[in-house]
């Protein structure tokens, strides 16, 4: 008979060992330290509403310390502390195969103020490279929101500093149990400080995160993108929740974690939409595992896409399923 999963940890000095001991470390990708694992140009609405190009890099770096329950981010990071030079050489590397872009977006799994991702040596470099954009955003955990912060606001001037930020969801008892060691105090105080320092906020709010079921997976995204509102974030982006790390597989065994439904995720987007606090987005990104109905999908996903572009909320498109 198979055995009995494992329970998920009550007490958060367990949970690091036990996520840990899910992952399959096969998956870890062989990445180049001087070559970013990905990079496009996308389209995103910006705060003045115009559509404009954005170039996206994901840049290869060393595994983010914490060890958050829905992370699958570490499979795409380094073992290893990158050597100053390296990311602004990933930089130059995808700038140069990249179609020109307004905006750019440095995303490293993880924080840029880690200085353990991103050297701190490489700040100088790296501004020199992006502050022609009109906008640089980078990623950071709430923790590292602090001085070094500040100096890479003043060294991409005139470009303007975003920082996106994981809120994942206000939910008093789910959020605890992520294990991203963050308090909704902790991130509030965050977000005061890039407000009161002229820094952009963008926040990541997860559809449906573990330990809640779809009508609460909706109800609190909702609720975290008012959180995020009230915190002063200009831009929220939804991301549903996914299988693929080793501990998500593993709950959803135990009944505690599903991923959410396509319309789920639909609603939530047109209720932040409809919300008229700030801009709202949907994580497109492997969007068809999402969804139950092949005959609708191509129209339900260019829909979504429509709503990212354009903040408005069209009709659903007919179909005879249900999802």
């Amino acid at each position: 008979m198979p055995s009995t999963p494992e329970p998920y940890p009550e007490r958060a000095a367990d949970r690091d060992a036990w996520i840990l001991a899910r992952r399959d470390d096969s998956a870890r990708a062989a990445l180049d330290p001087r070559r970013p694992y990905a990079f496009l140009v996308e389209d995103e609405r910006a705060e003045d509403g115009e559509v404009v190009p954005v170039a996206t890099l994901f840049l290869t770096n060393r595994e983010c310390p914490w060890r958050c329950l829905m992370c699958d981010l570490w499979q795409s990071t380094l073992t290893e502390k990158l050597p100053p030079g390296a990311i602004p050489e990933q930089i130059d590397h995808a700038l140069a195969n990249l179609p020109p872009a307004r905006q750019i977006k440095l995303y490293n799994s993880g924080s840029y103020f880690d200085p353990n991702a991103i050297p701190v040596e490489d700040d100088e470099a790296v501004a020199a490279r992006v502050r022609h954009f009109e906008r640089v955003i980078v990623e950071s955990h709430p923790a590292l929101v602090g001085e070094r912060c500040l100096r890479l606001r003043d060294l991409v001037q005139p470009a303007q500093l975003e920082v996106a930020m994981g809120l994942e969801t206000v939910h008093p008892v789910a959020g605890p149990r992520l294990n991203k060691r963050m308090t909704l105090d902790g991130f509030a105080r965050a977000a005061d400080f890039l407000r009161d320092n002229g820094i952009a906020l963008r926040v990541f709010i997860l559809v449906k995160p573990p330990f809640l079921d779809e009508a609460e997976g909706l109800e609190w995204a909702l609720r975290s993108l008012d959180f995020a509102f009230d915190c002063g974030a200009t831009v929220a982006a939804l991301i549903p929740t996914r299988f693929g790390n080793g501990a998500m597989e593993s709950l959803g065994k135990q009944g505690l974690f599903s991923p959410p439904r396509l319309a789920t995720l639909e609603a939530a987007l047109a209720a932040g939409i409809e919300k008229k606090r700030g801009r709202v987005f949907a994580d497109l990104w492997d969007l068809e595992r999402f969804s139950d109905c092949p005959h609708c999908f191509e129209a339900r996903a260019e829909r979504l896409r429509i709503l990212n572009l354009t903040q408005t909320v069209p009709a659903l498109p007919p179909c005879k399923c249900s999802t």
